[in-house]
């Protein structure tokens, strides 16, 4: 197999599995870059997704004002394009962590990018739910904490299915934080690949991604189907 990629693939080859340029630790840094920010961002992400809809009308704790508030961050940094949210967060970044370049800086333009996609999207979730459901409930003298786990529960099987195309946008956003010196897969694509005409590498890198998507489109679809039957 090795003398296989080594003969067709000269440049694939050349780069290695391990080291700095590594093809396993291209991979690596795109996991890296697409978990932290989604457990980060998307934490964050269902809390403003749940106060919308807790606090919008009719809802348990409505709040108009400071629904308001939340809508408009959550709008404002859903409208900004990722690639002008890397260079906004640039001094928080540096602040923060003291750099701006590699995976690890790439995380907090990534978790900003995150929390205002899958807010929306858990925003959408809650409110499509079953009224009915949350009346039930709130008449049978179910407290506040109480209403937050019907929700959830409820919400939990369109949940995972906004989770996987949250994870998928977050693949391609690492690519394009690659792109500009993140690291990973996308760095890889565009600067050993694309760059130095090695087109070899540039097409195993987008297959590797491809085989990611996929990977997470599966597994997304296989628990929204066991939650979906319980």
């Amino acid at each position: 197999m090795m003398n296989l990629i080594q003969t067709y693939l000269p440049n694939v080859y050349q780069l290695g599995l391990t080291g700095d340029t590594g093809w396993l630790t291209a991979f690596l840094s795109t996991l890296y870059m697409t978990v932290l920010p989604f457990i980060i961002g998307g934490s964050v992400g269902l809390l403003f997704g749940l106060l919308l809809v807790l606090m919008g009308p009719d809802g348990v704790i409505e709040n108009k004002k400071l629904c308001w508030i939340i809508d408009k961050i959550t709008s404002i940094f859903r409208a900004i394009p990722f690639i002008i949210l890397v260079a906004i967060l640039a001094p928080l970044t540096y602040l923060l962590l003291q750099t701006n370049l590699g995976a690890t800086a790439a995380l907090v333009p990534l978790s900003f990018a995150t929390f205002p996609f899958f807010a929306r999207q858990v925003q959408v979730v809650f409110s499509e739910l079953d009224r009915g459901v949350i009346e039930a409930a709130q008449a049978s003298g179910a407290t506040f904490w109480d209403i937050v786990k019907v929700y959830l529960s409820e919400g939990l099987p369109d949940l995972i299915r906004v989770s996987t195309v949250t994870l998928i946008s977050l693949v391609g956003e690492t690519a394009m934080a690659g792109a500009i010196g993140a690291g990973g897969l996308g760095n890889v694509a565009i600067s050993y690949g694309f760059n130095n005409f090695n087109m070899d590498i540039t097409f195993v890198a987008a297959l590797l991604i491809v085989l990611l998507i996929f990977a997470i489109q599966f597994i997304g679809d296989l628990l929204t189907r066991k939650v979906s039957h319980r």
